[in-house]
């Protein structure tokens, strides 16, 4: 063998220990995060949802996830099948008799934990406290997820609290402009993200209307004042001169069905509204593919209650559906006005009606634009945001 092969025989064994030890030290570097969030699935709820995709994306981008939730199910089986079915692991606080006493263990499993992790990610009103009290303790990366209601509590000391809480933490991320102006009297530095989602195989189909349409509007979400179905039940009426054949499905667990009700039938509109409760991923595509129009006039509620963001809105926005949003609230952030849908006045009875008259007028631009503007949320976007975040 020559003195060249064996300079280059040396040469290829010197690249292949750099590679070896370039392996090692990655795998030695490779970050652990525990996300500790209020929600979490199979259980309802958009923070649950977004905490979900966080920690499967986190996990798909070589971060190793740990998660501390709730468990809400009596017997636990729910969490137990979905959790087995994640690559990362869930650790879940069953609920005790004494709720308090389920606080101090979501508490102590954190501390245990967070010791373990190099990032803790928050997400809900009481795991920014956790992330709080964590932070006095053990010298870690604090991220907190600000989805609305957790910086608008009732009480003085909870909001003094909080405030306290995200002062001390490295990061902190808003869902929407309208979620970080709620804190502007703090000054802090505060990135804005918005919720992503996961695009149906169903997407990107462009819908037009036939001329024997019938008027089909749909709320997505808990049926709750929040998400403000009353407002579209007291739109009804106008919108019925117009559009008589009107119905109104409301899907979401019904905590507020029999107000609703109510409501509607003091307006003389009860016909007009189907509850179909909770449904399963299969049946809420096929009740936003049957609609026309997706409905979510949220507000401000007076325990503090606040939308962050809406991202059903974009679940309907990848159908092909334009969506009518209320001002005032994070799903400023979720509608491209005259675009993607139109933004109103939630109360204004007369703006919901022109926008319904506006979106129909002009309704397969509207679809391509609402699924042209899906675009910029899907997760593969949105975890990059959040990587580089977590990464200062």
């Amino acid at each position: 063998m020559g003195v060249f092969d064996c300079l280059s025989l040396q040469a290829w064994g010197n690249n292949i220990n750099e590679i070896k030890n370039s392996s090692i030290n990655n795998l030695e570097s490779k970050q652990k995060l525990l996300l500790v969030t209020s929600e979490f699935p199979p259980q309802p709820g958009g923070i649950g949802n977004h905490a979900w995709h966080l920690a499967r994306s986190f996990q798909a981008n070589q971060i190793d996830v740990q998660v501390i939730s709730d468990q809400r199910s009596r017997e636990g089986k729910e969490e137990r099948d979905f959790d087995s079915a994640q690559d990362f692991e869930v650790i879940r606080i069953p609920r005790k008799k004494l709720i308090f006493l389920s606080y101090v263990d979501r508490i102590l499993k954190s501390f245990h934990l967070a010791k373990k992790n190099d990032i803790v990610l928050l997400s809900g009103k009481f795991s920014i406290w956790i992330g709080g009290l964590l932070s006095l303790f053990l010298k870690k990366k604090y991220v907190a997820v600000l989805h609305g209601s957790e910086v608008l509590l009732p009480s003085k000391v909870q909001r003094k609290f909080t405030d306290f809480c995200l002062k001390r933490f490295d990061r902190l991320i808003a869902v929407s402009n309208y979620t970080k102006s709620l804190i502007d009297h703090l000054n802090l530095e505060v990135e804005v993200i918005p919720n992503g989602f996961e695009i149906s195989e169903f997407a990107n189909q462009v819908r037009t209307l036939s001329p024997d349409f019938k008027l089909n509007l749909v709320t997505v979400g808990n049926v709750t004042p929040r998400k403000g179905q009353h407002n579209i039940i007291e739109a009804l009426p106008e919108i019925r001169k117009k559009y008589p054949q009107v119905e109104y499905h409301i899907v979401g667990i019904p905590t507020t069905k029999d107000r609703l009700i109510s409501l509607a039938e003091n307006l003389n509109v009860e016909e007009h509204l189907i509850f179909h409760g909770r449904v399963s991923e299969e049946e809420k595509l096929d009740l936003l593919k049957q609609a026309t129009i997706f409905m979510m006039l949220s507000e401000h509620t007076s325990a503090g209650d606040v939308e962050g963001f809406g991202i059903a809105i974009l679940e309907g926005n990848a159908l092909g559906l334009p969506g009518i949003g209320a001002k005032g609230c994070g799903i400023e952030d979720a509608i491209a006005h005259q675009k993607s849908g139109i933004l109103v006045n939630h109360k204004n009875k007369e703006e919901i009606v022109d926008a319904i008259d506006t979106i129909l007028g002009n309704y397969s631009q509207f679809s391509e634009n609402a699924i042209e503007w899906t675009q910029h949320f899907t997760w593969d976007k949105i975890i990059q945001q959040y990587l580089e975040v977590v990464s200062r």
